[in-house]
């Protein structure tokens, strides 16, 4: 049949035409997502193309996304035929987040389900949906029964050669620098989120990833090894993980992939976009109210085997009782604690200063060479289910589970074990050496945190750092911590073994602009108590989750500023990426008309180790201009003149 009407209409902002291009409208009409046909027939290979509207300006942001899986027994590719497609709905949803960007969000988007059945008459389904805020979609065998490999997922998505792009190199630990580039010349593996700017500043930006993995399938990457603006989804390696595990996952029908997302729209709406959580599956653990977001003191990044003295796991105790922080972790090497207690003297002593104690473990296992110990007490859900009771028992609140090393099938079951048996206990979780974040914080809200960045931690590791870190710094805001919470560990003023050359007003303003569920603030007790009392008392009263997000300006590897507000009170952080000084004008329509705030700003000194403070009043109508030194940055809180007592 070479023209077939199936249905035309306007409902839920969604055109579903004839059946060589289906498409889907965002509920403000701004996003769209079309599905065609290259042949311009009902059969053959099938395509997506996205655009978006910018200030009333339209553009393609990504002009085409390759479609298609290749099945153990069939392939569902290049030889698609349309059946039809599903009546579009209407996604309205609200939710709350335990922690993230902001506490209340909006799952809304319209979406149409399209039918295709490939030669052997073998059903195929694509689930598509348009955001406010972006694009997803997924696939799924519908019906049927059986066990198969998915040998090849064939989604790709061509970026127009002119767009300026920040992506990672990929590796298992996910703990590289950013790469910035003008095009796609560099060919090799990537890691997500990957970051484009397809329109110029002031246009569209298009942040990539994939939410919602689950037990039936495996994290995925982008490879653009064959063509250098088509980044292809690509199985993990089979030497990940000391080649345990199959790369190739094995599911059972029926059967739904992932969602492949794109965030997009200006850089505040990726920014600012929730949209990983948006589609991944609602809470699996029911009653989340003993999941407490909160600061923690760390003694590694100062003392990088301080866990083994007693003395110092009770400094650091001492520390967060002093900073009103409800956590200490106890890293590796607690189970070689000595010098006047072991850990059974130093979780009651910590519980005896009012602060709840988190604790290392080794993730153990064939999968990782790393010997520390305790080991393979994760492994099993019988060692795990042991493990956590004696842990609830002795009142640990949370774990740090470190070394994945793979981000196969068989390792993303292994992360949802330990969150499943770990609620069973009403104990945090948080994953190091590991994957970037897919979604899971909504479905467990008792992941707090993920490593997956190459933080404060690299100071210990190589003078490397140093260096790229400022602009470093800037490029995740907009890249890795819009997906998801981030272990960093912020807010270091003192050295570790390789010095910073960021500021003491950037290092503070870390804590503002990286959000993570348990914000372990890195540095060793002097360097917080040495600090005059403006920057104490912002530590003091910092949040770790937030009821609001906004991105007040910036661009990656330059500069940024956010405001991220808890209740009525609001927490500005600035960084400047560059070595030169520059003037941070900060406009204050953030806040709410017709209140009166008091404002404390605090930034660079006259020299990188010093810091400016101030305070006055602000309200919506006002600016203020910040002077900030290279590398430097600045804090700010906004308080409500009523609830000062003012």
């Amino acid at each position: 049949m070479k023209y077939k009407v199936i249905i035309a209409c306007l409902l839920l902002g969604t055109v579903v035409s004839p059946a060589r291009q289906i498409r889907v409208v965002s509920p403000n009409e701004e996003i769209a997502v079309a599905l065609y046909n290259r042949g311009n027939d009902d059969s053959g290979d099938w395509v997506l193309s996205v655009g978006c509207s910018i200030g009333g300006t339209k553009g393609t942001a990504v002009p085409e996304i390759s479609l298609g899986l290749v099945r153990s027994d069939q392939s569902f590719s290049t030889q698609l035929e349309f059946i039809d497609a599903a009546r579009p709905v209407t996604i309205n949803e609200q939710y709350t987040a335990v922690h993230g960007k902001r506490r209340i969000c909006g799952n809304m988007a319209n979406e149409v389900v399209v039918h295709f059945k490939n030669p052997d008459e073998s059903r195929l389904d694509l689930i598509i949906r348009a955001y406010n805020d972006g694009v997803a979609f997924r696939y799924a065998f519908p019906v049927g029964e059986g066990s198969y490999v998915v040998k090849d997922e064939l989604t790709a998505y061509t970026i127009p050669d002119q767009a300026k792009r920040w992506m990672e190199k990929w590796i298992p630990s996910n703990e590289n620098l950013y790469t910035s580039m003008e095009n796609g010349d560099i060919q090799q593996e990537w890691g997500y989120p990957a970051l484009f700017n397809v329109g110029g500043e002031d246009g569209c930006w298009v942040l990539i990833h994939e939410a919602d993995v689950d037990r039936r399938y495996c994290g995925t990457k982008l490879s653009n090894k064959s063509d250098k603006n088509r980044y292809k989804i690509t199985f993990p390696d089979q030497r990940d993980g000391n080649g345990r595990g199959e790369s190739q996952p094995t599911i059972n029908l029926p059967w739904e992939s992932p969602w492949r997302v794109m965030m997009l729209g200006s850089l505040a709406d990726v920014v600012e976009s929730t949209l990983v959580k948006d589609v991944s599956t609602p809470s699996k653990i029911g009653d989340a109210e003993w999941v407490k977001p909160g600061k923690a003191s760390w003694n590694y990044w100062s003392h990088n085997h301080g866990t083994r003295d007693f003395t110092v796991v009770c400094s650091f105790a001492d520390l967060a009782a002093e900073m009103g922080w409800p956590y200490t972790l106890i890293d590796w090497e607690w189970d070689s604690m000595g010098n006047g207690g072991n850990l059974e003297d130093a979780l009651k002593y910590i519980q005896s200063k009012g602060v709840k104690p988190l604790m290392w473990y080794n993730s153990g296992g064939p999968h990782t060479y790393v010997p520390a110990t305790p080991r393979d007490r994760m492994l099993t859900h019988e060692s795990r289910m042991k493990e956590f009771a004696k842990l609830k028992e002795l009142g640990v609140a949370g774990v740090k589970v470190d070394f994945f090393e793979s981000e196969k099938q068989d390792m993303i079951a292994y992360y949802l074990d330990i969150l499943e048996d770990a609620a069973q206990f009403e104990i945090m979780v948080y994953f190091h050496g590991c994957i970037v974040p897919r979604g899971w914080s909504r479905t467990y809200p008792n992941l707090m945190t993920l490593e997956g960045i190459r933080g404060a931690e690299w100071y210990n590791n190589t003078p490397h750092f140093t260096e790229p870190a400022p602009e470093h710094n800037t490029i995740v805001a907009f890249t890795r911590n819009v997906v998801g919470p981030m272990d960093y560990t912020p807010v270091t003023f003192t050295d570790s073994q390789h010095p910073h050359i960021t500021t003491f007003g950037h290092e503070l303003a870390l804590s503002v602009v990286f959000e993570s569920g348990i914000q372990h603030l890195a540095d060793r007790p002097s360097g917080y108590r040495e600090r005059p009392d403006a920057v104490r008392d912002f530590l003091k009263k910092v949040p770790a989750a937030w009821d609001d997000t906004k991105l007040i300006d910036g661009y990656p590897g330059r500069n940024i500023v956010i405001a991220r507000r808890k209740g009525t009170v609001w927490y500005v952080g600035g960084l400047n990426a560059e070595a030169d000084a520059r003037v941070q004008n900060l406009k204050f329509d953030f806040l709410s008309d017709e209140t009166t705030y008091q404002l404390t700003l605090i930034s660079d000194g006259k020299s990188a180790r010093e810091f400016d403070s101030r305070e006055m009043d602000a309200d919506c109508s006002e600016s203020i201009d910040i002077n900030l030194l290279g590398y430097g940055g600045f804090a700010a809180v906004f308080e409500p003149r009523n609830e000062t007592g003012d």
